[in-house]
């Protein structure tokens, strides 16, 4: 067992516009800088063994401001990306919902195995979240985790290991840079 300390990372432009941002490689904005200076120093006095995050900018960025003031170097692992969402990726909402209105609908109906043109399924974040988390878990035995991923992607780990079906992901998708705590075992 590990316990898990997950984190999204901090806020960019394309989360204050509300563009579906999946695996597009976008910066923290100054107010992410800031969400995660914040989030370091209120996990300053916490130990973890390791600190993992998506090679993706807004999570890296969000992990080295966090790994700096811990003192810990940070492991990026792209396993732990956000879900790619292929056409939708730059949107805002509207536009998905004018462009793709029978997409929408079917990722509304089906969250877990509807596959937009070009993207993942929730089901298959799920899965690559959970080997990595697994694998990660193997490293650090009865170890403290930091986990420095994105919103969707570790609502999937909260789901799995809190027993909470994956239809349920989108309703656990944690703010910017605010943690969520697991416990993560092989049995999850």
């Amino acid at each position: 067992m590990v316990e898990i300390t997950l984190v999204r990372h901090g806020q960019t432009d394309w989360n204050a516009a509300r563009r579906f941002q999946g695996q597009t490689d976008i910066a923290l904005n100054t107010t992410g800088i800031e969400q995660a200076n914040k989030l370091a120093a209120i996990l300053a006095d916490d130990h973890f063994d390791a600190i993992y995050a998506s090679d993706l900018s807004r999570a890296s960025q969000t992990a080295s401001i966090i790994a700096d003031t811990l003192g810990l170097p940070v492991t990026k692992d792209a396993r732990l990306r956000e879900i790619c969402k292929g056409v939708f990726e730059g949107m805002v909402y509207d536009e998905v919902k004018e462009k793709y209105p029978v997409e929408l609908q079917r990722d509304h109906d089906d969250p877990i195995n509807s596959r937009t043109p070009g993207a993942e399924t929730v089901a298959e974040v799920a899965m690559r979240m959970r080997a990595a988390a697994d694998e990660i878990a193997g490293r650090h035995p009865g170890g403290r985790i930091l986990l420095v991923s994105h919103g969707l992607a570790v609502s999937t780990l909260y789901c799995q290991a809190n027993q909470i079906s994956l239809a349920e992901v989108y309703h656990h998708i944690p703010d910017n840079a605010v943690p969520m705590q697991i416990v993560w075992g092989y049995h999850n």
